[in-house]
């Protein structure tokens, strides 16, 4: 079943086209073992380089990475669950300094990238096509499960697109 346009708001259709038409948990086990693959293959001189003033670090950028996905995932168990609060965006320029993403070791980021995927893994896999397609509202939006786990999914292509134009 393909995603219709009203399961979640235009500024993530880049996102969801990126995700590609496999089936999200397939590209989701896929990205866990690209992640560590690509992450491993940086090289140590460039963890902490950041390619304009004010632009984040790779390291940064990684972390940003497991921070929106945890975000993402919290915001499908919530809709999974029925749960109808509207929920509130996030500030992705707030959350990156309090990562503390520059004296974080490529293992440590590449450890928690994998628990939060294996835990997004494992949360979708719950899900039936009913939960699927259930909705919610983040950030005063309509969002469909489903829409959600293409957004990981997507997110994560972007950002190493990202990394290996502007940063390698």
């Amino acid at each position: 079943m393909s995603l219709s346009d009203s399961e979640y708001h235009p500024y993530y259709g880049n996102y969801i086209a990126l995700s590609g038409d496999a089936p999200f948990l397939q590209t989701l086990e896929k990205g866990l073992n690209e992640f560590q693959d690509f992450v491993s293959s940086i090289p140590d001189d460039r963890m902490n380089y950041a390619y304009d003033e004010g632009k984040w670090t790779v390291s940064e950028l990684l972390m940003h990475l497991i921070d929106a996905e945890r975000v993402f995932q919290h915001r499908a168990f919530r809709f999974a669950r029925n749960d109808k609060t509207p929920l509130p965006g996030f500030e992705q320029d707030d959350y990156v300094p309090e990562s503390k993403a520059g004296i974080r070791s490529r293992k440590e980021i590449i450890e928690e990238f994998l628990t939060v995927r294996n835990s997004s893994i494992q949360l979708f896999k719950s899900f039936n096509e009913d939960i699927l397609i259930r909705m919610g509202i983040a950030s005063g939006s309509p969002m469909s499960v489903r829409a959600l786990g293409h957004v990981i999914c997507g997110h994560q292509i972007h950002h190493f697109n990202v990394i290996r134009e502007r940063y390698l």
